[in-house]
């Protein structure tokens, strides 16, 4: 489940209705998906496969010419370079649309006229942020995603950066498992 912030209004929401109702509020749609159709680490045709249904209907919805899974963790080759291109604030051209299989990682969207807020997504989540939305990403400390994306262009994402310098303001910090801790239990009902 994705886990929105808003630092600068000490907000952190936790609960599906209220993370979809901010999010759609600044024109990001954000649905959960099942993960139990196919293995975490299934090969990618295998994993277009299970989800075809789900692609079409998000190529026909968006405009969407193709999809494709992206494997990440921390032994990729040029992992920081590639993540280099994408933790400084940037617009795109087209919608940038995943829904994440494995691994966690976190959106900062800088919305016109308002305050950034953070999106933590991890598996299950589906997540489109607009084209033209300054945003920028980063992965959790465990450096790893695995994501069916979708392109309405074949070639992919280019960044456009805002040279604002807002996002060295704001650290990659995730809430999930990692930061919240194991969880207690504690024998109350």
């Amino acid at each position: 489940m994705a886990t929105v912030s808003i630092p600068a209004k000490d907000i952190l929401l936790r609960k599906k209705p209220e993370v979809t109702a901010a999010l759609a509020s600044i024109g990001i749609d954000y649905e959960r998906w099942s993960l139990n159709r196919v293995g975490v680490d299934a090969d990618a045709d295998a994993v277009l496969a299970a989800y075809a249904a789900e692609i079409e209907t998000m190529k026909s919805k968006g405009g969407y010419t193709t999809a494709d899974v992206i494997d990440v963790d921390p032994g990729t080759p040029g992992l920081d370079a590639m993540l280099d291109r994408f933790k400084t604030e940037h617009t795109h051209d087209e919608d940038e649309v995943r829904f994440i299989i494995a691994g966690r990682g976190i959106f900062h969207i800088h919305p016109e006229g308002s305050d950034v807020l953070s999106i933590e997504v991890e598996a299950g989540d589906m997540i489109r942020v607009p084209r033209g939305t300054r945003h920028w990403f980063n992965l959790c400390s465990d450096r790893r995603i695995r994501a069916i994306r979708w392109f309405q262009d074949k070639t992919g994402w280019t960044p456009h950066y805002t040279q604002s310098g807002i996002d060295s303001n704001f650290e990659p910090l995730c809430f999930g498992p990692a930061y919240f801790g194991p969880r207690v239990e504690t024998g109350l009902q």
